[in-house]
Parts: C-alpha cells; sequence; structure tokens
C-alpha cells in the first residue's frame, strides 16, 4: 500500500508542477503540443508525407480529439488492469503504455485515409487517360490532357507530368510506363500499360474494343474495392466489440471465483504472469486486426 500511495502523491506533484509553471496555457494542450513535438522529430519521413496530405484532405485529427483518445485509452486501461491486478502502480504502467500506442493507431489511421485518397487518383488517371486516348489516339497527348483536365492532385500528378517529360526526353512511352508501373503497383495500371504500349506497337486500328474492356475492368475493380470497404467497416465494429469483452472477462472470473478467493490467487506470482500474458496477448491481437484493417485499401 506504501508503494501505491507513493505513486499517487507522485501523480498529484506532477500534476501540480506542469499546472504552476504553465498556469499561461492549457495544461493538456501542453502536453499533447509537446509529444506531437517529439513524435514529428523522430517519426520517419514517410509518415511525415503521409500525415501532410491527411491534413490537406482534412481528416486529421485535431488536437483535442488527439486529447480525448489519450485520455480514453488511458483511462479504460488504468481501470481494467486495476481489475486484474488490484495495484495502482501497475495501471498506472499499463496506462502510459496505452498511450504510447496512440501515435501508431494514428500511423496506422493515416496510412488508411492515404491508400484511399491514392486509390482514388489512380482510378481516376486510369479512367481518364483512357478516355483521352479515345479520343487522342496518343498516349502523350492523353497525358497531357488529364494533367491538364485539373482532376488529378500530387503525388500522382507530378508522377504523371514526369512520365510525359520521360516519354518526350526518349521518344518513346516504354521507360515512363515502366516508371509509373513500379511506382503504383495496382494491376489496373500495369494492365492499361501493357495495352497502350501494345496498341503503341502493332498500331491503334481496331482500339475501341480493348480500351472499352479496360475501362470496364476498371470499374469492376472500383466496385469490389467499396465494397470491401463496407466489409471492413463492419468487421471492424464487431472485431473491436469482441477484444473490448476479452479483457472484461476478468469480471466473469471475479464473480465465478469470488473476489476474495481472486485475490488469494493473485498473490501466487505465476497467476500474475499468465494475467499478464492474457493483456497482452489480448492487446496482440487487437492490434493486428487493427493493423488489417487500416492497411492495404485498394489493394488487389
Amino acid at each position: 500500500m506504501y508503494i501505491e500511495e507513493l505513486g499517487i502523491i507522485i501523480f498529484f506533484v506532477i500534476t501540480i508542477y506542469l499546472y504552476r509553471n504553465y498556469k499561461g496555457e492549457n495544461v493538456g494542450k501542453y502536453i499533447v503540443n509537446q509529444a506531437q513535438g517529439m513524435y514529428d522529430r523522430f517519426s520517419p519521413y514517410s509518415f511525415k508525407v503521409v500525415r501532410e496530405k491527411t491534413k490537406q484532405l482534412g481528416q486529421e485529427y485535431t488536437p483535442r480529439q488527439y486529447a480525448i483518445q489519450v485520455a480514453i485509452f488511458a483511462s479504460f486501461a488504468a481501470v481494467v488492469t486495476y481489475l486484474y491486478f488490484y495495484n495502482l502502480i501497475i495501471s498506472i504502467i499499463y496506462a502510459a503504455i496505452a498511450i504510447a500506442f496512440v501515435p501508431y493507431l494514428s500511423y496506422l489511421r493515416c496510412k488508411k485515409v492515404y491508400s484511399e485518397f491514392l486509390f482514388e487518383q489512380i482510378q481516376v488517371y486510369t479512367s481518364n487517360t483512357i478516355m483521352e486516348f479515345a479520343t487522342t489516339q496518343s498516349f502523350v497527348k492523353a497525358l497531357e490532357g488529364v494533367a491538364n483536365s485539373g482532376v488529378l492532385e500530387d503525388p500522382v500528378l507530378s508522377d504523371v507530368r514526369q512520365m510525359i517529360q520521360m516519354s518526350y526526353d526518349n521518344g518513346t512511352i516504354d521507360e515512363a510506363l515502366d516508371y509509373m508501373s513500379k511506382l503504383y503497383p495496382y494491376y489496373i495500371v500495369k494492365n492499361m500499360h501493357q495495352l497502350f504500349l501494345q496498341i503503341t506497337k502493332e498500331g491503334a486500328q481496331n482500339s475501341a474494343d480493348s480500351l472499352e474492356n479496360m475501362q470496364q475492368d476498371i470499374d469492376m475493380l472500383v466496385e469490389s474495392v467499396y465494397r470491401d470497404r463496407i466489409e471492413r467497416a463492419s468487421f471492424h465494429k464487431n472485431f473491436l466489440t469482441f477484444g473490448v469483452t476479452l479483457y472484461l472477462l476478468v469480471m466473469l472470473v471475479q464473480y465465478l471465483l469470488g473476489n476474495e478467493t481472486y485475490l488469494v490467487l493473485l498473490q501466487r506470482w505465476y497467476i500474475q504472469v499468465l494475467m499478464h500474458g492474457v493483456l497482452i496477448i489480448n492487446t496482440y491481437f487487437l492490434l493486428k486486426g487493427e493493423r488489417y484493417y487500416n492497411e492495404n485499401v485498394g489493394a488487389e
């Protein structure tokens, strides 16, 4: 008990110190800003690009939303682990660990938003290039029409302009198509580029049917991807409900054994190890599910 009381005292001392030293601004906002600054400093470059695009799309969380998320994670972790161990120090440690997962979940969410954005841009790129080519019968002219139409955004727009420049520099479209196919390895991109290579090398005669079939393939893919998003959202909701329920099974165990019996068992080291294992395995299970839900959106 002395250790728990010492933990409470330390917690309040830190809180009072922060309040007295930063009373001119909101303490919670200060903590969030400091954590965000540190994370921005050490986060990988790729995530910075993804997060910046998420901000541009208006889907990035505000500091207040992040603060609420931190509070929910910390509170849930503290309450659940206290029900497991009836130890305040352990609860505080688990609460801190739960907060540490917030940046990782933010990373996954931003990747999902960015992946969805890229897929929509690739859909626009392929569909509009096919329509432009049907009119111009020139792949480079079709790319120029798409680039100047205002329907594309960076980074896809910049890459399309790079393709145009490469085509003019090399006198052929081969290198440009290979560049874009490697950069965006969607099968609709590779198939469309292969079709344009075939048409360019064998002539543009009777290409209308092939282009129409390619457009139908793109429409079918888009339909399947959006259907997959709906199914993922439904799975995600049920998955989280199931995962949270697993955490609370300890309440059922205590009800069946009786609280006093459970506390006696908890004094044995191997029971504590078992309880820690249950928490860690369930958390790993949840994180794997979150990763599945947020990654490879739009991938074929």
